[in-house]
């Protein structure tokens, strides 16, 4: 199965809110209870130790429940901690680089707002695109004026890696995105902000059709834990 299909690229994206000291691991706990999601962990104002020191708490989180875990820009952080991929914005390392210094299953997304940079991702070796802000957003500044669906459409078009559309995401905008072609979507504030994460991350999965997350059946007596990753974080 090629590394740009769409049964390897979770539908469900929840960014780490670190903004003002907020201690994001509530919210991991709530995102990966709704079922397989990728976890993004975007950390802009934390030193290189606190960074690494966030994702491997993140990946303690998130791997036992058969969740990805991605870094935001930092292909350093991403490979010393084991993660699962890496997010790579317009002005981070180049695609093409990154796919020759990290393991072949290492998902690297791409920020794409339109056609022709969609295609350059998608032939520089990405495994999905980010492509945004979909809707108005305050948690980065900045960002041009919001695409809408009709523009995220645009770029669906244009490329046959998954889309994933960020920037203003509620559950309620996932109809419309998902008539416009998106595989799936990323939020920050729909789970850090809610009043009740762990409702609203259900609510974003179920808007998108994930899966729940099975129950855990009590392992045997003596019988040894299991450290592999589940096979729903590939699939």
């Amino acid at each position: 199965m090629s590394r740009t299909s769409r049964g390897l690229v979770p539908a469900l994206h929840v960014l780490t809110d670190t903004r003002e000291g907020r201690d994001p691991l509530p919210d991991v706990r709530a995102a990966v209870s709704s079922g397989p999601c990728a976890v993004q962990v975007r950390a802009k104002d934390l030193s290189d130790r606190d960074h690494l020191a966030l994702t491997l708490a993140v990946i303690a989180v998130a791997r036992p429940a058969g969740c990805l875990v991605i870094v935001d820009d930092r292909v350093d952080v991403a490979v010393a901690a084991d993660a699962d991929g890496v997010h790579l914005g317009a002005s981070d390392l180049p695609v093409d680089l990154v796919r020759t210094i990290t393991p072949p299953e290492f998902v690297i997304g791409a920020t794409a707002r339109d056609a022709l940079t969609a295609k350059a991702a998608e032939d520089l070796g990405a495994s999905y695109l980010g492509v945004g802000p979909a809707y108005a957003t305050t948690t980065k500044a900045g960002l041009p004026e919001p695409l809408g669906p009709e523009g995220v459409a645009l770029v669906v078009a244009a490329t046959s890696l998954p889309v994933i559309a960020v920037g203003g995401v509620t559950a309620a905008h996932v109809p419309a995105l998902r008539a416009a072609g998106v595989h799936g979507v990323a939020v920050v504030t729909a789970v850090s902000e809610a009043t009740h994460p762990t409702a609203a991350a259900a609510a974003l999965a179920a808007a998108l059709g994930c899966p729940p997350t099975p129950p855990t059946p009590p392992a045997a007596p003596g019988a040894p834990r299991s450290e592999s990753r589940t096979t729903s974080t590939r699939a």
